[in-house]
């Protein structure tokens, strides 16, 4: 089983940015990819980014592209998804997902473990 504990939302204005953490504990060692979803206000649940915790391979929603970075820290058992030029769009629940399977990355499905979510709101 593994832990995940998101920080870092918050409140910006339009063009600005925020660095989201998702610190995993637990079986971490059994990871092999972790994501990034959001979910708005009567709105499903939608892919942001994902990164495999080998090799650091990394996919992303066409709406984030070149906006949005994933990365991830093995030593400290941490990911971020680091977020610039913001929107009132990107405003959402933002929650970090992690799986020990290789399956698509870009679907809710196909992740086992996720965070409670941190907020993230972007005033016009």
């Amino acid at each position: 089983q593994v832990q995940l504990v998101e920080s870092g939302g918050g409140l910006v204005q339009a063009g600005g940015s925020l660095r989201l953490a998702c610190a995993a504990s637990g079986r971490t060692s059994s990871i092999y990819k972790m994501g990034w979803f959001r979910q708005a206000p009567g709105k499903e649940r939608v892919f942001v980014a994902a990164i495999t915790w080998i090799g650091s391979i990394t996919s992303y929603a066409d709406s984030v592209k070149g906006r949005f970075t994933i990365t991830r820290d093995k030593a400290k058992n941490t990911m971020y998804l680091q977020m610039n030029d913001l929107n009132p769009e990107d405003t959402a629940l933002y929650y970090c997902a992690a799986d020990d399977t290789i399956w698509n990355p870009m679907s809710p499905n196909n992740y086992r473990s996720w965070g409670q979510g941190t907020q993230v709101t972007v005033s016009s």
